[in-house]
């Protein structure tokens, strides 16, 4: 008899391959929206973990699975070009940082971080993007304010939310989650859980 978290693990499967599917489909000149889309699509399984539905071992294995497939289409030289980019390692820091943080943190704060990862990311790539691309500039390299708002708006709502705290605390949560996104040093894949795993460990 299968587990109880099996049609959930199977229904969040789903939505994130069906998402992959779609980009497919919008081609690589929307490579930098259709990164962001699958951002999205991990959503209802981030909820499913919030909830109960899906075991965070569970969820852990299946972003860990996610992150090695991708790791080899970067060593081919062969990246699904509607949404990978060559030495742009993005993706697989993503599922790296999704494997990780749900056993390093307790299941409520975990959900908030994995959140702002995809929502307040996805939301921010795709106004950075289209911002861009009406302005001319190049949207590979470049952050802009408009970005970043958009992130700190997503993250004010995700921490009022989720977290056990006060507004102030949960805003100021936000803000730090922000500057962790928008600093240029560090893939933001990496740093916004790692920041995020700090202030748990430091308040």
């Amino acid at each position: 008899m299968l587990p109880g978290w099996t049609p959930y693990a199977i229904i969040a499967a789903s939505v994130i391959l069906i998402t992959i599917g779609i980009t497919r489909r919008l081609g690589p000149e929307w490579v930098w929206v259709n990164r962001k889309l699958i951002h999205f699509s991990i959503v209802p399984a981030i909820m499913m973990l919030y909830y109960n539905l899906i075991p965070r071992e569970v969820f852990s294995a299946a972003a860990f699975v996610f992150c090695l497939a991708h790791i080899w289409p970067h060593v081919k030289k062969r990246e699904f070009s509607w949404y990978q980019i060559e030495h742009n390692y993005g993706d697989i820091f993503f599922a790296l940082s999704a494997a990780i943080v749900p056993m390093a943190l307790p299941t409520g704060y975990a959900t908030a971080v994995l959140l702002t990862m995809a929502v307040g990311d996805g939301v921010t790539g795709v106004i950075r993007y289209f911002y861009f691309k009406k302005h001319g500039f190049n949207v590979k390299l470049r952050k802009h304010w408009t970005g970043s708002l958009a992130y700190l708006i997503t993250a004010v709502l995700i921490a009022l939310t989720i977290l056990e705290s006060g507004p102030m605390g949960k805003i100021s949560w936000a803000v730090v989650m922000t500057l962790a996104e928008y600093q240029p040093w560090i893939d933001d894949n990496l740093a916004v859980p790692l920041v995020g795993a700090l202030i748990f460990l430091l308040y």
